[in-house]
C-alpha cells in the first residue's frame, strides 16, 4: 500500500532527507506529495502524512467523486495539477466546513481523508491522515490585541492537533518565556503559569492573575527544587543538543506530565538530533504550519506531576 508523505512548505529539502536517512525509497512526486512503497515512518517535516492510500481508476468526474463518498465523507483535495478538473469533483463532495478555530478549540473529530488526481482518471485517496487539517493547515481566529507576539499561534496548534490543552489550576512552567505570548496562552486556559525568563514579561501578561514571573536561567532551574508541573512548555532559543539534555533531565525526574517545546534548527538541520527527540519515550514530533525551521515535540502524559 502507497504511503504519501505531502511535504511542509519550503521544508521539501528537510523531508527528502529525512525519508532518505529512514530508508524511504520516494517513487513519485506530486507537487509536494512524495509517494512511498515502502514501509511507512512517521516524518516529522511532512505537513501531513496519508496513511494506506489507495490509487482509484475512475471514469469522469461523478465517478471520482461517488468513488469518494462511498469511503468516507469528509474529504481535503490537494491539486498541484489538473486544478479545474480537481475543483468539479470537489464540489460533487460533501461540503466540509473548515472554518477557523476560536481561542481554544481544537480540531475536529470527524475524520478528515485527503485525495489528489494523480491523472485525470486516477485518483489517490486516503481515508486516514495524520494531522486533522486540510494538507495539514489550520486556520484560527487570531486575537491581535490580547498576546504579545504571535508565538503564541505555536502553541495553540499544538494544542489543537493533539486536542488536549491545560485545564483550570493545573500548573504549567513557561521556560524562555518573554515576552509572553506562550505564557498569556497558557494562562488563558485558567492554568497557573510560572513563567521563567531572563527579562521581564509584557505588562499585560505579568497583571493576569494566575501568572507569576521568575527571573533566571531554563537551564540553571533546579527540577527538585521547583517540583511537579502538569505543562512543562518551552520555545527557547537554544542548540537542539542542548535543549535535549535539558528535556530529558526533566523528563527522567519524573515531575513532567505533559511537555511541548520548540526545537530550533540553526543553519543546517541537524537530523540526528532530531532522531534523537522523536526516540524520546511517548514523544510525537511534528512540523507546524505555525513553525519556520524548527519541529515541535509533544509528550503527553509522561507520568509524575499532579494526577
Amino acid at each position: 500500500m502507497t504511503t504519501a508523505y505531502l511535504a511542509a512548505e519550503d521544508f521539501e529539502a528537510e523531508l527528502d532527507e529525512e525519508l532518505r536517512l529512514a530508508g524511504v525509497v520516494v517513487g513519485q512526486r506530486h507537487g509536494r506529495l512524495l509517494l512511498s512503497e515502502s514501509p511507512p515512518v512517521h516524518a516529522a517535516w511532512a505537513a501531513n502524512t496519508w496513511w494506506d492510500a489507495e490509487r482509484i481508476e475512475v471514469r469522469s468526474i461523478g465517478d471520482a467523486a461517488r468513488q469518494l463518498r462511498a469511503r468516507q465523507r469528509n474529504w481535503a483535495r490537494y491539486a498541484p495539477t489538473l486544478r479545474g478538473r480537481a475543483e468539479l469533483i470537489a464540489d460533487k463532495l460533501p461540503h466540509v466546513a473548515a472554518r477557523p478555530l476560536e481561542l481554544g478549540e481544537v480540531a475536529p473529530d470527524a475524520p478528515l481523508g485527503s485525495w489528489t488526481l494523480l491523472e485525470r482518471d486516477v485518483v489517490l485517496a486516503a481515508t486516514d491522515c495524520s494531522v486533522p487539517f486540510p494538507n495539514g493547515v489550520p486556520q484560527f481566529v487570531e486575537d491581535r490585541q490580547g498576546p504579545p507576539s504571535r508565538a503564541y499561534l505555536k502553541l495553540w496548534e499544538t494544542f489543537a492537533r493533539l486536542r488536549r490543552q491545560p485545564r483550570p489550576g493545573e500548573r504549567c512552567l513557561d521556560l524562555g518565556a518573554a515576552p509572553g505570548g506562550w505564557t498569556w496562552l497558557l494562562a488563558r486556559t485558567g492554568a497557573e503559569v510560572v513563567a521563567l525568563d531572563k527579562a521581564p514579561l509584557a505588562a499585560d501578561v505579568a497583571a493576569l492573575p494566575n501568572v507569576s514571573w521568575e527571573q533566571g536561567s531554563a537551564f540553571a532551574l533546579d527540577p527538585a527544587t521547583f517540583g511537579p508541573v502538569d505543562w512543562w512548555c518551552s520555545d527557547l532559543i537554544a542548540y537542539p543538543d542542548r535543549l535535549l539534555e535539558l528535556v530529558t533531565r526533566w523528563l527522567d525526574t519524573g515531575l513532567v506530565r505533559n511537555l511541548v517545546c520548540t526545537v530550533k534548527f540553526q543553519g543546517a538541520t541537524d537530523h540526528a538530533v532530531a532522531a534523537r527527540f522523536a526516540a524520546l519515550p511517548d514523544a510525537q514530533l511534528f512540523h507546524l504550519d505555525q513553525n519556520k525551521h524548527e519541529l515541535t515535540c509533544a509528550i503527553l502524559d509522561a507520568g509524575g506531576a499532579r494526577r
